[in-house]
């Protein structure tokens, strides 16, 4: 059994007791760029992907620092698996916008598992649903799914986009069965090689009403816990700074046991050089300063959603704000030890280059775009209300 014996024991510790099956399994995921069936099998066992889960339906619905320092724990010993739990927890969260019994039908079962693209195209109303054919990219996860799902504006009769009061397109999360789609073999890449973040289309697909979430919009919920007053792309924000922060750890305390035992010819050992003995300090500082930024904001938000019922605009900025730091802090971290690691990292049989590969991937991610600060600045600077989107 892959399952912890101690009954209750929570997710992370649940988390870090996979974390050598998890490393002893990177090789063929990264090789076959999809999680393995033992790795998949355990992290079912073990209730990971339910991590969000409503409780309604048979989920954890975890505060966000737990999910956080689950993902972190995963991100230690494999990133493509700590992305593709993400990924799939925060699909889930789409349960809350559902009816009770489509919820169940979708994520009911231990090993329910949804997976989605980016937002992309728009369905066509029809009587009792929707109809589509179209092609989505970029689903990490979805080689594990049995559910799949888009993100869609939506075309009346008449061939008019429904909008929103606001004036805004409407946009609907359409959930089917992954048997209904074709999928396409996409995901040859340098870093998160194990995502298997690749391609699917449908054909002529019907969609019934009930299966297209109004999701993030609050007035649509089913679910009233206070987590999901967090959207899903904030909770992504959360999610994937963590596993950025799981993979710096990784990557900072792979060179300082190299710099322990590592001696040169003609060279100080690099543990008695002053010069690596300061880098090792400064980017020591560096990580869990990152660390204590991106965990308090997300207690800060939690806290107010506990104390008000709703993440404010500035808490919903709080986030997007400390995510994209905190990539971009961890990124400087890993480029930091590869470096510090010298002729040692380029090998494949040390801890250094794929978990480089990984951190430049989460790097170049929505989650970690520049514009993130301009969005927060000018929020600061005018009181105007930062763009709610790209959805993932």
């Amino acid at each position: 059994m892959n399952k912890p014996e101690a009954a209750g024991i929570g997710l992370v510790e649940r988390a870090r007791a996979l974390a050598p099956l998890l490393a002893a399994e990177a090789d063929e995921i990264e090789r076959t760029r999809r999680l393995t069936p033992k790795v998949v099998s355990a992290l079912i066992e073990n209730g990971l992907y339910k991590s969000l889960l409503p409780k309604n339906i048979g989920g954890f619905e975890s505060p966000p620092v737990v999910f956080m320092e689950m993902l972190e724990e995963i991100a230690k010993a494999d990133a493509s698996t700590a992305w593709c739990v993400g990924q799939c927890s925060v699909v889930g969260m789409t349960a809350a916008y559902l009816d009770a019994d489509v919820a169940h039908q979708i994520f009911g079962k231990p090993d329910d598992i949804a997976a989605w693209g980016a937002i992309a195209h728009a369905v066509q109303a029809v009587p009792g649903g929707y109809t589509i054919s179209a092609r989505w990219d970029f689903a990490s996860g979805m080689r594990q799914a049995n559910w799949l799902g888009a993100h869609v504006q939506v075309l009346e009769a008449d061939g008019t986009t429904r909008m929103r009061p606001n004036g805004t397109p409407e946009i609907r999360t359409i959930l089917f069965p992954a048997s209904s789609a074709t999928t396409h073999d996409m995901w040859n890449v340098i870093g998160l090689c194990g995502t298997g973040t690749d391609s699917y289309s449908v054909e002529n697909l019907f969609i019934p009403d009930n299966f297209a979430a109004l999701r993030d919009d609050f007035s649509a919920l089913r679910e009233k816990g206070p987590l999901y007053g967090i959207t899903t792309y904030s909770m992504f924000g959360l999610g994937f700074g963590a596993v950025s922060l799981g993979v710096a750890r990784a990557t900072l305390d792979a060179a300082i046991d190299l710099a322990r035992k590592k001696h040169s010819v003609g060279i100080a050992a690099m543990k008695d050089n002053s010069a690596v003995q300061g880098l090792i300090g400064r980017t020591e500082a560096k990580l869990r300063a990152a660390r204590t930024y991106h965990f308090s904001t997300a207690s800060n938000a939690w806290q107010e959603i506990l104390s008000t019922g709703k993440l404010s605009e500035q808490g919903r900025a709080a986030i997007r704000l400390s995510a994209t730091y905190t990539i971009h802090q961890s990124a400087e971290v890993v480029e930091t030890a590869y470096h510090m690691a010298g002729a040692t990292a380029v090998f494949k049989s040390n801890p250094f280059e794929r978990r480089f590969r990984d951190m430049h991937a989460i790097w170049q991610q929505i989650q970690s775009r520049d514009n993130h600060y301009e969005d927060v600045g000018k929020m600061i600077l005018t009181n105007s209300v930062i763009p709610r989107g790209p959805t993932m």
